[in-house]
Formats: structure tokens, sequence, C-alpha cells
């Protein structure tokens, strides 16, 4: 017996996939009606998260943040069976969930965090990554359930919030890339360029297939021999900024940049390659 706490898009997701491949799941949401739909794919909704954790073997979470996941684990303490197994794939903080690991070890809980790179679409066809990190036995116990859920599982090493820091650390590449494409289509709403047009760029120009060289720049701190000096790339910032405040779409991210970008300048990194911005990243 599975019980899921969270049936949100993902969750709700999880619960089909886990119905079609027969294993029965006990489910409970904050928001009831979530989880009372998912009664048509053959799961078992209940009010109270005591009451969906009794019985079952391995407990499920995707909650919103680390307050949900502690208050919703203490609620159902009371209906958990002797051995029950908690697995949260919440994104919460590296601090929680080293503090939650260690807390719920002291009371004879395994808890174990796999947090995912999953859409909802991934949660049912048991697509995607999922990350995981902590003791190995307890890992390699539960790898091959987990494994049923995700195209990928990657464990992480043996300490207990790894996972989630790379989780955050993945996030956090996502959002700055999303934000890329906002400042992108800005601009060229600035220049008069319509957005469909603008993404035509992308079709000629990947900038992902510079990653592996870009990483290996700032790994290796090769700064000094460069494909594009500091000061270049600062002067097409400021036209990038000139140009959108004369087309009235002001950026948001890019002044920011510049920024940095000074102070790289002041300390008379120039002439280096305008990777060197993340040289204090590294030390």
């Amino acid at each position: 017996m599975i019980a899921y706490f969270g049936t949100g898009l993902l969750g709700a997701n999880f619960v089909r996939a886990f119905r079609r491949r027969g294993a029965p799941v006990q489910v409970w949401n904050r928001t009831d009606a979530k989880a009372r739909a998912l009664e048509s794919a053959g799961a078992k909704a209940f009010d109270d998260p005591a009451d969906a954790a009794r019985g079952a073997e391995r407990i499920h979470l995707t909650l919103s943040d680390d307050a949900a996941v502690d208050d919703v684990l203490e609620r159902a303490r009371p209906g958990f069976e002797p051995g029950v197994v908690v697995v949260d794939h919440t994104t919460t903080s590296p601090t929680g969930t080293r503090a939650r690991v260690e807390r719920w070890a002291a009371r004879g809980v395994t808890f174990q965090h796999a947090p995912v790179f999953m859409g909802p679409q991934n949660a049912l066809e048991a697509t995607g990554i999922m990350l995981a990190s902590g003791d190995r036995a307890r890992f390699d116990a539960l790898a091959p359930e987990l494994g049923k859920m995700t195209g990928k599982l990657v464990y992480l090493g043996p300490v207990a919030e790894r996972a989630a820091g790379f989780k955050l650390l993945g996030n956090l590449l996502l959002m700055c890339l999303t934000t890329g494409l906002a400042e992108m289509l800005s601009l060229a709403k600035a220049l008069g360029i319509p957005a469909a047009e603008a993404v035509l760029l992308l079709e000629a120009f990947n900038p992902g297939q510079t990653l592996p060289a870009r990483v290996k720049r700032i790994l290796e701190a090769d700064f000094e021999h460069p494909a594009w000096e500091l000061a270049m790339a600062r002067k097409d910032a400021r036209l990038m900024i000139e140009e959108a405040q004369r087309g009235h779409e002001p950026l948001s991210v890019v002044p920011a940049i510049a920024a940095l970008m000074d102070r790289f300048i002041e300390r008379g990194h120039g002439a280096d390659d305008w990777t060197v911005i993340a040289r204090d990243a590294l030390s």
C-alpha cells in the first residue's frame, strides 16, 4: 500500500501512474476535491493525512515547501505503520532537508528526499529525472521502486541534503534561461521585431552548444585568453539597455548583469574573457 500526500498536477499524475502499475494508493490533499478526483483512477481519498497513512508501507509527498512537509508529516504521524518509509519529492531547502532526515531517523522512520525535474506528463509517463542522496543502503533498497517512477534516477552521494541542493541549482539555471528568453523578447519588442520572428534566431543560433566550453573556461579560470572581452560584452549590454529604453521596454536583468560587469572592469578585468564575472564563485 502506498499513501500519497499532495495531489496537485505533479502528485496527481504520480498517483495515476501508481494505479496504472496496479499499486493500491491512499491519497490526501489539503484541497479535498483534488484528492477525491483521483478516486476515478482507483485511489482512495481521506480527509485526514493520518487516516491516509494507515496501512501504507511507503508514503510519498509532493507539497509546497519545508513548512508544508513538516506540518503534514506531523499530522500524519499517528497513522504511521512500523517500518514505514517516507519519500519526499518536494523541492525543499538543503537546511530543512538535513534537519528532517535527522529528526525522522531519531524517531525510527526512514526518510528519503527525492526531488525531481519532472512535469505532470513526466510523472504520468515515468520520464524525466529524479535525484536522491543520503544513506546508500537506504537508497539501494528504494531504487527499484523509485526507478519505476522516472526515466532517470540519479544518486548524488551520502550527504542527505545534496539532492536538495542540486535541485535548487537546476531550478536556478531554468529561471535564468527563461528570464533570458523574456529579456530577449522585450528587446525584440523595443526593436519592432515580432516575438515569433525573434525566436527564429534559435533555429540558427543555439547558445546551449557553447555551455561545455564556457563551463570548462570558468572551472579552469582561463580568463586571460578571451574569446569575448569583458569590455566588449559590457558595450553590448549598454546597447541593449539603450535600445530597450528607446523602445519603452526597459529590461530587468541586463542592467544587473551590466553592474556586475562594471565591478570586474573596475578591478582591472576589462581585457579578460567576459566569463571572469564568475571568478568569485570559484574562491
